[in-house]
């Protein structure tokens, strides 16, 4: 009987599906900046406030799931003087939308890392995204960067005064988490 028992619970143990592994971002470590160009001339900014739930282990892409968000007021220019014109209506509108989120429930494997597939969300307009990004694990650490372009109009970010502000926003992400429970 207690053979039986052993038997039936090792069964169960390695036919258990696997679970993929949660990471706490350590924010202190970690960045989401951004870049754009207006009058010709790079402007650059970073978010200061920003989370991340995250569910990833390399073993079980299956069960990975990324869900992040920037506080949309928490931003910091190379320029001050557009500070404003971001924060404002025809900018973030950051009253009103105080909060850009990216969801992810499909993570893939590709050729010289990983995409994250799913929906950005900033002022109150989704859109699809595939984050490229790279992911290296030491013991229980885990460091990610990605880098990607948006149509800031897709967005509704930019007005008629900013026709002197580039179409594109390239935001730039390093992420460091450690292993969670």
């Amino acid at each position: 009987m207690r053979r039986l028992l052993l038997a039936a619970a090792l069964t169960a143990i390695c036919a258990a599906p696997a679970i993929a592994q949660d990471w706490a971002l350590d924010r202190a470590a970690s960045s989401v900046e951004f870049e754009a160009s207006a009058f010709n001339t790079p402007l650059t900014g970073a978010f200061e406030q920003f989370s991340a739930e995250i569910r990833l282990d390399p073993a079980d892409l299956a069960g990975a799931r990324i869900d992040a968000s920037v506080d949309t007021s928490s931003f910091a220019l190379s320029n001050s003087q557009y500070r404003s014109n971001l924060a404002g209506g025809d900018g973030l509108a950051v009253e009103a939308h105080p909060q850009a989120r990216f969801v992810s429930q499909d993570i893939r494997a590709v050729e010289g890392g990983y995409e994250a597939v799913g929906e950005l969300s900033i002022k109150g307009e989704t859109q699809p995204l595939t984050l490229p990004f790279t992911l290296e694990i030491d013991g229980d650490r885990a460091v990610a960067n990605a880098a990607f372009t948006i149509e800031r109009a897709s967005f509704g970010v930019g007005g008629g005064s900013w026709s002197d502000v580039g179409p594109d926003v390239t935001v730039t992400l390093h992420i460091e988490a450690d292993r969670a429970g």
